[in-house]
């Protein structure tokens, strides 16, 4: 793994990658990783936005007897007037792939972020207020839903915190999809804790693969493996980094691993062949 500066916040994401899924602090978390990406900034002062956000959550939720007592509609308003309102977060429409979207610090700095960022903060804000919610991995759009004994409201944290019904979701869908998708089962799977991060910190290791910096997206790859030790796609991606970068015993270390998760099917053919190749280049 990489020795680059960051020490504090790599141990904090090594001690998140042993916990289970539902005790990992999300926010906290996510708070860590943009260090990492941004060492230069104020991560304290994001800190205190976020014990903010808490805090003002709990005050809405405890003023909002409705939505205490577990309608997701009102919830979904409450949570809305926190964090788009009086926190003024929103999404970035202008500016949509500035690498600052997916970086927490920047995104409280700024107000400004993608969907998962903040959903992150809406994510937050509910387990403040002691609701029940999590992320949905929906195609090309990170939502959130809010729950409650009478039900679901899925929100659009993109959009100011709006409530998806079954028509707009279709249009969001057809968007991404095209014009002949429809809604199918599946669509709204719930999405653990440590894959919302994941998908968060995709966000920067796709921009920078995109700026031709393969060792800063390795060292994101790395990163994201201290908190999914077991991903066994992350470490087929960092293994093949480390070959493109010509570092040779690392990308048979990553590729190993690799096989040691998904030692059967066409992916295992292929990763084993290639490291029979990687070990004659050794010799």
């Amino acid at each position: 793994m990489s020795s680059l500066p960051g020490a504090e916040a790599r141990a904090a994401i090594d001690a998140a990658g042993q916990l289970p899924d539902a005790e990992i602090d999300l926010a906290g978390t996510a708070l860590q990783f943009a260090r990492l990406d941004a060492p230069e900034a104020d991560w304290r002062a994001a800190a205190t936005t976020l014990t903010g956000i808490a805090r003002a959550a709990v005050a809405a939720a405890s003023a909002d007897p409705v939505a205490d007592a577990g309608d997701p509609e009102a919830r979904r308003a409450c949570l809305a007037g926190v964090l788009h309102r009086l926190f003024a977060l929103a999404g970035d429409t202008e500016t949509y792939d500035d690498p600052a979207n997916a970086n927490l610090i920047r995104v409280l700095d700024r107000r400004r972020g993608l969907p998962v960022a903040l959903g992150i903060l809406w994510l937050h804000a509910a387990e403040a207020a002691g609701w029940a919610a999590h992320g949905v991995d929906f195609p090309g759009h990170f939502l959130v839903a809010l729950e409650g004994p009478r039900g679901q409201a899925l929100v659009d944290v993109f959009a100011g915190g709006a409530a998806l019904e079954a028509p707009a979701l279709r249009t969001l869908l057809k968007r991404v999809e095209g014009e002949a998708a429809e809604l199918r089962p599946g669509l709204l799977r719930p999405m653990g804790k440590r894959d919302v991060l994941l998908r968060l910190q995709n966000n920067i290791k796709l921009r920078r693969l995109r700026a031709g910096t393969l060792e800063t997206a390795l060292a994101c790859t790395e990163d994201m493996l201290r908190l999914a030790p077991d991903a066994a796609a992350l470490w087929r991606e960092a293994g093949l980094m480390n070959q493109r970068l010509d570092r040779i015993g690392a990308a048979l270390g990553c590729l190993d691993r690799f096989l040691d998760l998904v030692p059967e099917g066409e992916a295992a053919s292929r990763i084993r062949a290639l490291t029979v190749e990687l070990r004659q280049r050794l010799n």
